[in-house]
Parts: C-alpha cells; structure tokens; sequence
C-alpha cells in the first residue's frame, strides 16, 4: 500500500467514535477491518432511496426492506428476562403491521407514545398469518419537519453479521461510524491516484469525491459518477499492470527464433489430419507462427470449447519447433489425460519419422534411464507426461516450446521450472484450457498473457442434445438407457458431490449404484463406480475400464477427468443437476460427444427449483455454446466461482463487476495500451501517479492504496 502524507487513515478503528477496543476486536474478526481506512474501503453493497415510501397492502414479504410512513396505535412489554419483548401495533390507513423488538425494549418502550407519527424501515415476515417487522430502523416524524433519513438522499446499506448487529454494528450502525470518518477528511487524505489527462479525457471525478459519494450520495447520478470513477481505477490499474510486465517481459525475455516451416509440418498437414482445419483453428495457427519467429518468447493461452481441436493446434506449434531443430513437450494434470494425448499424437508423430515418448512418476527403472538418455541426446522429438516433466533429472537436449493442458491445474512455480529447461533463453509457452472464459474476465485473468480463441468446433460434429427431466420418469430414462447400450454405447451417471455433505452425498452415490444393480442385472451389464474416497490405483483402474469398453456405464462424483475422450459414451445423465454451476454442468456435458453417434445429456432435478436453478437448466437446454454458457455463469454466479479460473489471490474487485462493465475493462485496456506505447517505461512526467501503481507492493485490493 502506498503511503499518503497524512497518516489519519491509518489509525486503528478503535479511535472512531462508537467503536472502542471490544467493537475493534469484532470488526477484525468479523470483517477483517483494522484501520480506518479498511472501514472506508468496506464499500456499500446497494443504496436506498429514503424519499420513497411504500404501503403495508401492497408490501410483500419477499426479503427486500420496504419503508412505511404511519402510526404506532398502542404497544406494551410482555415476558421477562431474556424473554422480555416489546410488541407495538402499526398502521398506515392501507393496513395493520405487528411490531416486535427483542433488544433495547426498555428504551424504544420510552420513545413510543400511542399515536405517534414514524417513519419505520425493515423486512416484513408472516407470523400466525399476520404482516409483522422485526426491529425495524425508526424515526419519529416531527410536524413542518423532515426526519433525518430524507435529508441524506440515498443511504448506504452495508453487509454485517449476526455477531456484529447483536453488538450495535447493524447496518445502520456501520453506516454511522462511516459517517464519523467521512466527516473528519479532505482532500489531502484521499489523494488523486489517475493523472489529469486521464480524469478529463474520461469525464472522471476526482477520488476523494468519488469515495465520499460511494458512501453518501445524494442522488443516484452522484452515485453513477463514484461508481464509474472507482470502477475503471480498479480495471485500469489491473490492465495497467498486467499490460507493463507483458511489456517488460517482451522487451527483457528473448526468444527462440522459429524461421522454418518445414517438411514435418507440411507433412503432417498434408498427410495425417483427420479433417480439413476449421477456420479458427488456422488463424490460431497464424498467431502462434507469428509468435515464434520474432525472436521473444511466446507466452500464448489458447482457450476453445470442448472437442474445438485445440490438440491439433499444439501439435502443429510442436512441429514448428521441430523443424527448426528444437524438441518440444506437453504436460497434462493426470496419467490418464497425459495418456490419452501420448497415444492419439505419438502414432501420428511416428507416421511422419518423428519419436514421442510418455514420462510420468510411474515409469521407474531401465525404461526411465533409457527415457531420459534419448532426451537428453535428443533423440525423442516430443515429450508427453505429467509434472514428472518439471523434476530436475529430466534434461532435454534442446527444449524450444513447452504446451500445458488444462493450465488451472498447475501452480506457478511448477510451470516456471519447465522454463528453465531449455538454457539460456526460455521455452514458447503455449497454455491451453477447455474452460471457455467470458472475454472481460479473460482480460482480467490472463491480461498479461497473449490470448487465442478457438470459437468453432470442427464440421460433422453432433451437438449434445440435452434435455430436463425428473424422479417420474425414471423407468423411461432406465429403457432410453438400456436401448443405447443396446447399440454398444455407454453411459456416464454423475451425482454431486458437496463437500459440506460428503456423507450424504456419497450415500446418494452408493444408493444410486445399488439402484442400477437392480434395473442392470449382471453379467448383461457391467456397471463401475468412481469417486474421491477410493485409492487412486482404484479409481485409474475404473476409469481405464471404461475408456476400454469393459463396462457399459460408470457411476461417478465429477472426479471424472477433464479431456478424458471416450468416443463411445454417448449419454451423460447428471443426477440432482440444480446443485451444479452452469460452468461445470458444461464441462460434464464434454465428456459425450465425442464420437459419430448422436449423444445425450439429460439433467435430472427435483420438482421444485429455484429461479436461478430453473434459469441454469433452460440455458443448458438450448445451447451448446460454452462461450455463451459462461457469460451467462458469469452473470449468475460472478467471477469469484467461475470454474477454471486463476488460482491466485492478486485479484480481489470491490466495485467493479466483470458481468456489468465490460465497457469499462476494454476501455481501461485500451487506453493502458496507448499510454505504454508511448511511454513504455512510465518515465514522462505526467506519467508519474502511474508508474506508482505498477511499482507498487501488491496487486490485492485495488482500491487499497491511500494516495
């Protein structure tokens, strides 16, 4: 965090008025929040227009706080103890609310007086039948006067919690101590972060300004205008920094010169691809040449929907290495998917003279020995296996481009050591993932990453035909099952598995495949079951009988593998489908597909879903385009619980929204692009708050810097 010259902010909140050490102490373990300006940062999550009032009859008790206008008729305390209550009747001429308080009961009892006018604000419930409010905010309404609450304009609403409101730190109480701080600074403490041009360009106001409207606006374009200014700083300053180091890089790491296309590439295009390139496969291909022979390391990620053929892409990028003389290698997260590419590339790489050859932490002894030496003297061309690539006695003799799949999977210090295994200059990159990501989160995630999209899938591939059903049609969905497996195809069955309710879960599972024992006899179907609590020599073995046709459906958690290719299973039914991501439901839905036959995925779900649940079943109900499926995932869930997406703590938005302001991330992208061309070490002047921010200790919290 950068200092500013006033040290207010960093004062520890226990010196704010109405907070105190006990308060403090809750605030830190509750929130998170030690300093004032960590409160300042806590940002409201909506606004409430206090000028507008609702009716008792028409209120509904749907979660959403309605404010009311009227008079309290009669009240009175029953119980006693820590049973005492305070019970008050309400009444607005549309209709009667209960009234009922559990804390403070001595002291509102004191403020009430039948017939007294108030302003009441809550959340409605039903009890015994009957509207009723439950320690609703309360203002007395003076007569000629307005109450406080419509004197402030929009009022800030911030999260709290159970700890912290039975403590006095509701919403209304945080609000007040935000109100404390605002009171106390100026300008001097909130120092400008953008330079001029930037603000005026933009039609940005200034951050001290920004930051005292996100709190207290007075109306909602005061609150458009803090939102946007405080939206782009966070989108700015992460593409600003991204964008420096891709910048650095590109200027500091050279690389590899790829010069040649020569007879392996054009030999294997010619000779040994299945089907005719699509579109999109041939400008990725364009991208990655383009890469390679202008002598900086490529650091390219290459993202498309499941079967897009972005495995024929990374062995045409090998070929290229290849023919300018370099070995190339690919890793993949488990043996059986490191497997599964080492099979399909390896016949096809023999074909044309090439050697590849398979390492994982399984191959031991003379087989490993002779592996490594053919590596080191650079008699194998390609090198295909899991993280036993990164382990130091794996030596190539010339290492020029290194491919990983399903890059999520793999830290950033396992990546990192494949780059130091090609000598003085660092391998090309090539990252590939099958989890379509929306672009503006792409941008985010990977913005200092160069980025392919491959957007088509290749011709005479079947979409997946995915339909909804329930519990009633069980016999049916059983007979459409015997019937495919009666054409020699097989079936995937996918439970949930929460970890929250592993127990329950797995003894759905296992009731599940007791069911299917019943409705599939042996030996006329053979039946195998996967999941995490089974020893992994166990689970491979299951997988492995079923990639080789040895059992006709295999019930399974989603421990099934990404990439795992199973021409033959033609139905995938995902059992209790309303407890997925759409993102997930997605890639479950990859595993079929993959072979000539019409294939199927049928969501199973309960009768009663939510809105949101419903909405996830009609979107995998008419498409199939997982570009499309994971905007939608995105505007459903957020970029936090995007699957797939970066594991990594450097990025952590607290007004800007991936969903909503993709705009904004573009234009901040766009405009950190020109300025670095320009000046692409941030040394002009007027570059100066600028090159704070990519000096700056750490990327987390954006926001979180005080000037």
């Amino acid at each position: 965090m950068l200092r500013s010259s006033s040290s207010k902010l960093l004062n520890p909140v226990t010196y704010i008025k109405g907070v105190g050490p006990s308060r403090s102490d809750l605030l830190l373990k509750e929130k998170g929040i030690k300093s004032q300006w960590d409160m300042l940062l806590d940002f409201p999550f909506r606004h409430i227009d206090r000028t507008r009032f609702g009716t008792i009859k028409e209120s509904a008790d749907d979660g959403f706080p309605v404010q009311l206008k009227g008079v309290i008729t009669h009240a009175k305390i029953a119980g006693t103890g820590r049973g005492k209550r305070l019970t008050a009747n309400f009444t607005d001429g549309t209709g009667s609310l209960s009234l009922v308080w559990f804390q403070g009961v001595s002291r509102i009892d004191k403020m009430i007086t039948p017939g007294i006018k108030v302003i009441l604000f809550g959340k409605l419930s039903l009890y015994n039948g009957k509207k009723t409010m439950a320690h609703p905010e309360m203002e007395i309404v003076e007569d000629g006067a307005l109450p406080p609450s419509q004197r402030t304009g929009l009022q800030p609403v911030y999260s709290t919690t159970e700890k912290l409101s039975s403590r006095g730190l509701d919403a209304r109480g945080l609000r007040r101590i935000i109100k404390n701080i605002c009171s106390q600074l100026t300008e001097r403490d909130i120092r400008e972060t953008l330079p001029k041009y930037l603000l005026n360009k933009l039609k940005l106001i200034g951050r001290y300004q920004a930051f005292m409207w996100i709190h207290f606006p007075q109306n909602q374009e005061q609150l458009k205008a803090a939102r946007k200014r405080l939206a782009f700083e966070e989108l700015f300053v992460l593409q600003l920094r991204m964008l420096f180091r891709m910048s650095a890089r590109k200027m500091q790491l050279k690389g590899f010169k790829f010069d040649q296309v020569g007879q392996y590439f054009h030999d294997y295009f010619s000779k040994e691809l299945p089907f005719e390139l699509t579109r999109a496969q041939k400008r990725v291909i364009k991208e990655i040449r383009s890469d390679t022979r202008t002598g900086i390391q490529m650091n390219r990620l290459v993202q498309g929907d499941v079967g897009s053929g972005k495995t024929i892409v990374s062995v045409m990028a090998m070929l290229l290495a290849i023919d300018n003389g370099f070995q190339a290698c690919m890793m993949a997260p488990t043996e059986i998917l490191a497997t599964q590419h080492y099979l399909k590339i390896s016949d096809q790489l023999e074909r044309i003279g090439l050697k590849a050859t398979f390492l994982s932490g399984n191959v031991k002894g003379k087989k490993r020995k002779e592996v490594l030496e053919n590596l080191r003297e650079g008699n194998i061309h390609v090198l295909i296996g899991t993280h036993a690539l990164i382990e130091d006695w794996v030596v190539f003799h010339k290492l020029g481009l290194v491919v990983i799949d399903e890059q999520h999977r793999f830290g950033v210090h396992q990546r990192a050591k494949l780059w130091k295994k090609s000598g003085n200059l660092p391998p090309h990159v090539m990252v590939m993932t099958a989890t379509p990501i929306p672009r503006t989160l792409a941008m985010t995630l990977y913005g200092d990453l160069d980025i392919s999209t491959i957007d088509e899938l290749p011709p005479g591939r079947k979409p997946v035909k995915t339909t909804r059903t329930n519990d009633r049609y069980r016999g049916r969905l059983n007979n459409f099952l015997k019937s495919e497996i009666a054409k020699g195809r097989q079936v995937y069955i996918v439970y949930p598995l929460i970890e929250e309710s592993s127990k329950l879960d797995l003894a759905n599972l296992q009731q599940g495949y007791e069911d299917l024992l019943g409705q599939f006899p042996r030996p006329q179907y053979q039946i195998g079951i996967v999941h995490g609590k089974l020893k992994a020599e166990d689970k491979d073995m299951e997988m492995r009988k079923f990639v080789e046709g040895r059992t006709n459906i295999l019930v399974s958690t989603t421990v099934i593998e990404v990439g795992v290719n199973v021409p033959n299973a033609s139905v995938m039914v995902i059992e209790n489908a309303e407890r997925f991501g759409l993102s997930q439901l997605h890639q479950l839905r990859g595993r079929v597909g993959r072979g000539a036959d019409q294939s199927h995925c049928i969501l199973v779900t309960g009768y009663k879903l939510t809105k949101v649940a419903r909405k996830r079943m009609e979107i995998m109900c008419s498409t199939n385009d997982g570009f499309v499926i994971a905007e939608e995932d995105l505007k459903i869930r957020g970029p936090g619980e995007i699957e797939g997406t970066r594991q990594s703590g450097d990025i952590e938005l607290k007004v800007a929204n991936m969903a909503q302001d993709g705009l904004i991330l573009q234009t901040a992208r766009k405009l950190g692009k020109k300025i670095l061309e320009k000046d692409p070490t941030l040394s002009h002047p007027v570059n100066e708050l600028l090159k704070k921010i990519v000096e700056s200790d750490s990327a987390s919290r954006l926001l979180g810097r005080i000037g």
